[in-house]
């Protein structure tokens, strides 16, 4: 009687188990991934739960979603964002966020969103947005970026250097930025000896040349010898708001009178009485000349502009508030006439 069984020796067998095993391990491997995606919309929306987007007038509870509204609401709401009306904005991202269901298209929404409370000041939403978009997808460069800013305007300066390093292994240049939060960090400790602080400052400025004027500045302020000491004549442009609004006081008349920037400077300005010519700075050279010709009205504004995005501040930054790149203000003057002083009140 021959045997019903199938020849497991059988070469077709063989192939018809393997394609059996391999469908199984497809299917399996396909509902894994319907759950394990289901499962990260679900975390996704319960995370979302927490930004609570009731305070915005513009209601999208009820409005129906299609792929087409994608791009015109971004749209609308980086133009909410851009005239400072965050909440609507904000709305906008959630709403988004809920109702699209790709990875990619999530992290660039939520990276929006993050971006946006950065910018209305809710610190505390952005580092819990920025965070998420880590646990998800930890090689975001433009994210480490963005959490170090977090993390320097909550002064939690420890959690903004965990950045330097991966962003390092990923291939950015980072020692500027970690001498940048090391000078803030720096800066934020009160109970520190001023002579240490003017050590590690000058320690500072050795290793990031870069930082020159935000280190002169900070001494100004800690050691007024130590500051004259490190500030530079061939420099004085990069500081020249700072020396001209300089009191009396801090001026260091030794210095001054042996170098032609500064005593051209402070004649200008009228702290000094002899006449000097000699700065090759435009702005002082005509102010200089002005008064040796009897014309004391003059006097000088300040503007800041920043090298990388070219948008100009009418305050002085360390951190660009456009596009927070560090290290590229310019300073720019103008000549205008002196606003005579009075002694009103508004009391």
């Amino acid at each position: 009687m021959e045997s019903i069984l199938p020849a497991y020796n059988d070469p077709l067998f063989s192939i018809l188990l393997i394609i059996v095993i391999a469908l199984i391990i497809t299917l399996m491997t396909y509902g894994w991934g319907l759950y394990s995606q289901q499962k990260e919309e679900g975390k996704l929306l319960k995370f979302l739960e927490k930004f609570d987007g009731s305070e915005c007038t513009l209601n999208t509870t009820d409005m129906p979603f299609e792929s087409t509204m994608l791009k015109p609401l971004t749209l609308l709401a980086k133009a909410f964002e851009n005239s400072g009306e965050y909440p609507k904005a904000i709305n906008i991202y959630l709403y988004l966020i809920k109702h699209i269901h790709h990875k990619a298209g999530e992290i660039e929404l939520m990276e929006r969103l993050g971006n946006t409370y950065l910018h209305a000041g809710f610190l505390e939403r952005a580092k819990s947005i920025y965070l998420e978009i880590l646990r998800r997808n930890p090689r975001n460069i433009k994210v480490l970026y963005e959490i170090g800013i977090v993390y320097e305007a909550l002064h939690e300066y420890d959690k903004a250097k965990e950045i330097i390093e991966p962003l390092t292994i990923l291939g950015e240049q980072t020692s500027q930025l970690a001498h940048f939060f090391d000078f803030a960090q720096l800066m934020d400790i009160k109970n520190m000896e001023t002579s240490e602080k003017v050590e590690k400052l000058n320690l500072l400025l050795e290793k990031e040349p870069s930082m020159y004027r935000s280190i002169v500045s900070a001494l100004l302020d800690l050691d007024l010898k130590s500051a004259w000491k490190i500030i530079d004549p061939k420099r004085s442009k990069e500081l020249l708001d700072i020396l001209w609004f300089l009191p009396n006081s801090q001026l260091d008349l030794d210095t001054i009178s042996s170098n032609d920037v500064f005593h051209t400077l402070y004649y200008a300005k009228g702290y000094l009485q002899s006449p000097k010519i000699a700065s090759n700075i435009f702005s002082l050279d005509m102010l200089a000349t002005a008064r040796q010709g009897g014309f004391e009205g003059g006097d000088l504004v300040f503007s800041f502009l920043c090298n990388k995005c070219k948008q100009h501040f009418p305050v002085s930054f360390r951190r660009c508030p456009s596009c927070t790149a560090i290290h590229s203000l310019k300073v720019e003057e103008s000549i205008v006439k002196l606003t005579p002083k009075t002694n009103h009140s508004l009391l």
